[in-house]
Formats: structure tokens, sequence, C-alpha cells
């Protein structure tokens, strides 16, 4: 990395007081917004040597021309600072939203002369209260369908209700008891009011309130004989209920909290957010961070909690958030929530019971919701070839890598090392192509640590050593008679091979290191020119190439970097899974290995009727003699093996 340094101020300029920083590129643009409680001290970590910095850190700094700052009285002022100018200027180089779509609210418009009750997106609007957010708009009607019979507040449009006034004919959902029918005078102000203020204070989750008041109506509608008003009563109170049980009840019911769940991975992070109002959710969101920035977790959950909190809320500031991680600088944060909300709020990470359950609940909603995330990206077409596009052009590719090989190595301190290759074509993962290899030729350790390098030479050779014997095949043997190839079988023509197909691009799971002890085999075997070799290191998810000391520079966040890292991971998975295969395998038969006797044969089939190692182990003389299949000599060596 070179080492390119930022101009550094002269010294005793930068001053020990709290504030917000601001580095700048040639053209004046501000690329990064940092905060300090020590603008000096926060600084000087900029001006060393990049060989030294986080490689993101390294980037920007590299990037920067210049840094300026701004001092303010007290760190909770540098952090609403640090988040106003991070909205205004969008830096590169600090964390950025991804996926953050427009989360549907249901909105009452209270400040209508006849309210209505409707979904809203965007912004605040005055004289407007909002429930939720709701993950889609139908959860929102499927909500209201069944409110309206308790609450018949409108739910037309301005356009629509002037239209039926002028009329003085009322719609559909008049007659069908969902509307109170406001447009023809069929309800006064006053109880059209109390209606919607009801619908408000259920919707707030202040249901007993009402539940009673129904049931007492009903009630004393059935004591009047009034039967009808009596039916519709309970009719209304029936659907209340079903709003209730839709409605989980989290907490105890003073309780309001908002409940934050992370699933993560090098350079993105799934956040959703359960809002839960007097003990029962009533909203929840999410979204997509990209993580540009070098963070500690939980400098992680510092920048979740300025997206969620920097702007005014629509349910407000809640007594206690709930997180997966202790919150760096926790006590400036949890001030800073309470100059929004004004009054005390904490930031906790519950140990156990019921919000320990409830966080839990969430976290399994972030990794559900970064499972689909990813798939959508890997599953759309468009997405999978403009991923191989930038791939081609990053790395310098003849043609775009429509197969792409992919090779990780998985041992336990230089013990029954694995190599597993998998294959993507077309940008999808071809499982048909997935192949696995037990590494016999590298000694267990070399200089004190096990041979990566060596094992993953030999992987790499013996697959294109077969593609090398396929490929120079005679003819004769890979087409019929007449050399045209025809199928069937007649033809005489034979399949191809395992691996019979080069690569296009040949990845392994490493840095340079694995890249040169790649490339040097493919060099060897004459195929330099022919298969391309890169490296993805998981530690920064930096690209490596032969003959180059800096990683090749792929946009964090691109539909390249995104396939190069599922490849990596697959290979990973796959070479893992092998290995625990051969590790059990290896340790259920090790104590009968050396057993005078004793083959692969006679261990199968006596550890299959005795029913594993541990009966075998427990086994008395007698019964081990009751097999026909083991000798009574062999029998007596496993008995004494055990029994000594």
């Amino acid at each position: 990395m070179m080492d390119v340094m930022i101009k550094r101020p002269p010294a005793g300029t930068i001053p020990e007081e709290p504030g917000s920083y601001q580095f700048k590129d040639k053209h004046g643009r501000v690329i990064y917004v940092g905060k300090a409680s020590n603008l000096r001290q926060r600084l000087s970590n900029y001006f060393g040597s990049p060989r030294h910095m986080h490689a993101r850190t390294a980037q920007m700094v590299q990037v920067a021309e210049s840094v300026e700052w701004t001092i303010v009285r007290n760190e909770v002022e540098a952090l609403m600072l640090e988040h106003s100018l991070i909205k205004q200027h969008d830096p590169r180089f600090n964390v950025r939203l991804r996926d953050d779509k427009s989360y549907p609210f249901l909105a009452v418009t209270t400040g209508e002369e006849w309210p209505r009750a409707q979904v809203m997106r965007g912004h605040k609007r005055k004289g407007t209260r909002y429930f939720g957010p709701y993950a889609h708009a139908y959860a929102i009607r499927d909500t209201l369908d069944l409110l309206l019979r308790s609450f018949p507040v409108r739910t037309c449009t301005d356009g629509k209700f002037k239209e039926h006034e002028r009329l003085g004919r009322p719609c559909l959902l008049f007659h069908i008891e969902k509307c109170s029918g406001p447009c023809v005078g069929e309800i006064d102000e006053m109880p059209y009011r109390q209606l919607v203020t009801e619908l408000c204070q259920f919707l707030d989750g202040d249901t007993d309130e009402i539940v009673d008041r129904l049931e007492a109506d009903m009630q004393l509608a059935a004591t009047s004989l009034e039967f009808e008003q009596a039916a519709r009563l309970r009719d209304r109170l029936e659907a209340v209920h079903k709003a209730i049980a839709k409605q989980q009840m989290v907490a105890e019911k003073d309780e309001d909290i908002d409940v934050i769940g992370i699933a993560e991975d090098e350079l993105e992070a799934s956040v959703q957010m359960f809002y839960v109002r007097k003990g029962r959710v009533v909203g929840r969101k999410g979204f997509v961070l990209d993580k540009v920035e070098d963070l500690t977790s939980g400098g992680l959950i510092n920048r979740i909690l300025e997206n969620l909190y920097g702007e005014e809320t629509v349910l407000g500031v809640p007594k206690q958030v709930l997180v997966p991680y202790e919150a760096d600088d926790r006590a400036v944060y949890e001030e800073w929530l309470e100059l929004a909300r004004g009054s005390k709020v904490q930031i906790r990470v519950p140990q156990r019971g019921d919000k320990r359950a409830l966080l839990e609940t969430v976290e399994r909603n972030a990794k559900e919701e970064f499972t689909r995330h990813r798939m959508k990206r890997a599953s759309d077409h468009n997405t999978r070839s403009r991923a191989l596009t930038e791939l081609q052009e990053a790395l310098g590719l003849p043609e775009a890598p429509l197969r792409i090989e992919c090779y990780d190595m998985a041992h336990i301190q230089g013990t029954n090392y694995v190599g597993s290759m998998v294959v993507m074509e077309d940008g999808l993962p071809n499982k048909r192509e997935y192949r696995r290899f037990k590494v016999n030729g590298v000694g267990s350790e070399v200089g004190g640590q096990s041979d990566d390098y060596a094992a993953m030479a030999e992987v790499v050779r013996r697959r294109l050593q077969a593609y090398i014997n396929e490929r120079d095949r005679p003819v004769s043997e890979r087409t019929g008679p007449d050399g045209e190839g025809i199928e069937g079988p007649q033809s005489g023509a034979r399949k191809p091979g395992k691996f019979a197909y080069p690569p296009q691009l040949l990845l392994v799971d490493g840095g340079k290191g694995q890249v040169s002890a790649t490339y040097e085999v493919v060099k060897e075997l004459g195929l330099a020119d022919e298969i391309p070799v890169a490296g993805l290191a998981k530690r920064f998810e930096e690209i490596y190439v032969p003959g180059r000391s800096e990683p090749v520079e792929v946009r964090r966040g691109s539909e390249a970097l995104f396939m190069l890292q599922r490849i990596r991971d697959e290979a990973h998975r796959f070479a893992n899974t092998f290995h625990r295969e051969r590790r059990s395998t290896a340790m259920t038969v090790s104590v009968l290995d050396d057993i005078p006797g004793m083959g692969e044969v006679r261990k199968k089939k006596l550890l299959k009727a005795m029913g594993g190692i541990t009966q075998v182990k427990k086994a008395s003389l007698d019964s081990l003699k009751e097999h026909s299949f083991l000798p009574d000599a062999v029998a007596e060596a496993v008995y004494a093996k055990f029994h000594k």
C-alpha cells in the first residue's frame, strides 16, 4: 500500500475540544465526517502511515486532501452536528443506507373537519396521527377492515367525499356499516370525533376501556330489548377482539420499547426494528447498511441509532432501546435521545427473560431479511450480467467469466487436510460440478505452521492436470468413427470427463500467498495465458491478482464483489462440511485401526452390529464371540484393547 499521507495541520492548531471533523478530497467534496470528544487526539490517528491503518481508513486517507473541523460545547452537540453533516453531504466513506424502502403507516387525518383513515408514506404531515410502520400496505388494509365495523370512520378520498356530498347519496361502505356516512349528514361532528378518538386510542394500545364500554353498551341494549342494536354491538366487539389478537403482547402494558436486531457480514448489515408501545408490537421497519467505515460492533450500533432517531420519528423516542451489543459512547447517545424525548432513555443489552427472547426474535427477522436481500441480488439475471461485466473490467479479463471456480482448504492443525472446488456458471452455483479433494501429499506442518500453500497447490494441480488430460485425449476417443461427435449409444462417443471444462476465472480463498502458489501451478502446467487467477482475502474483502502487490480496486457494495464473496463463502462451507465428515469418520474408526485382523469390512460390520464404538467398548468377550464374522482371536484382541 502506498504511503500517501494527508497533509497534517500545523502543530498546536487542532483543538483539544469536542467537535466534528470533515475530510475533503482534491475537489473540495466532503468524503468523511466524524466526531470526537477530543479533536486533537482523534485526528492524530489519521496522520500516521497507512500501512498501520485499517484498509478502509487507509483508502479514505489516500483520497483526502484536507481536513476541517468545527468546535462545539459537548459530545452531544458533536453527535448532532456530525449527523447533520452526513445527511447534508452523504460522504462516500461513511456508512450508507441500502434497501431503505419507505414503510407505510396507518394515518388518521385528525386536523380535517371529517378525519379520514388511510395508508400514508413519506414525511410526517402536520395534523395527522401515525400508527405503525407496517411491513406491507395490505397489512394496514386488513387491520382497517377489522376495525371499521367498530369505528366506522371514512376512508374515502376528499374528491369521493365531495362527490357523494353533492349527490346526497352515501357509498357502499355506509350500507355495509363500515362508514358512518358523514358525507350525507348521517352522523354529527361530535359523535364522529368520538369515533375517531376511540380509533386512535385503540391503535395506541388502550384497548381495555373500549372493550369494557362496548360490552356495557351491548348488555344495556339487550336489557332494553333492543336486540338489533345489541347484535350490531356484538359484531363490533368481535371485530375488536380479532384486531387485539393480531397485536402481539410482548411486554408489560405500560412499557414503550424499540428493539433493534442485526445480521451482518463483512460488507453489509441488515437491521430490523420492532416498535413496542404499551406492551404490544405496533410496527416494524428494516433497512440494509453498506459498511463503508471501519466500525466496531458498538460503532455500528451508534450509526444505526443515528439513522433511526436522527430525524423526528413518527412514534417518538421510547423509554428503552434494546440492542444486541453495547453501543460505543452509550452515555452520549442516551443523553442525545433524552433531549428528543424530554425524559430519561435507556439503551441496554438484555441478558435474560422476556426482553432477551424478544431481541432474539427481532434478530431472527433480521437474518431472514438479510438472506432474502442476498438471494434477490443473486437471482436477478440483469444483476448477474452486470456483476460478470464488472469482474471482466476490474480484472482485465478477455471475456466475462461465465465459469468461475473457487478453491478453499480446511484442516485442524494440519490434519485431515481437504480441499473444495465450487463452480458458478453464468453467475449461479452449479452444484453438479462441485468437487472435493483429499490432500495426502502435504506434510502436517512445515516450519511449525500448516502448509496451506502446498495444499492449495496440490488441489489446483490435480484439477488442472485432469483438464489437460481430457483436452489432449485423442479425438477418436472423444468422437464417433466419422469424427463428428454423434451422440447416442451407437456413436462410440465418450462423455466429457469431470474436469473437461476450464474455468474462465480461477478464484482462491486467500490473499497474495495463496494467489502466488496457485499461479505457479498454472504457469508450470502451461495454462497461464488461458486461465486467469485471483484471490479474495476475507479480512478486508480485497482482491489480489498475480504480479501485483496492491489489491485490485473493486467498488464496495458492487455486484462483482458480492458475487465473489458469495462463491468464496460457498467454497468455505463446502470444504468445512467435507472436513467434518472426514474427521468424524476418522474419530469413529481410529480406535480399532491397530487391532490385528480388523480390516475395514469387519470394522463396519462390527460397528453396525453393536450400534457404535461405545457399545463395542462396553461389550463382554462372550458377546463379541457371538458374531460369526469375527474370529475368536480377533474378538479377544478387541476385548483386550478396551479391558486392560
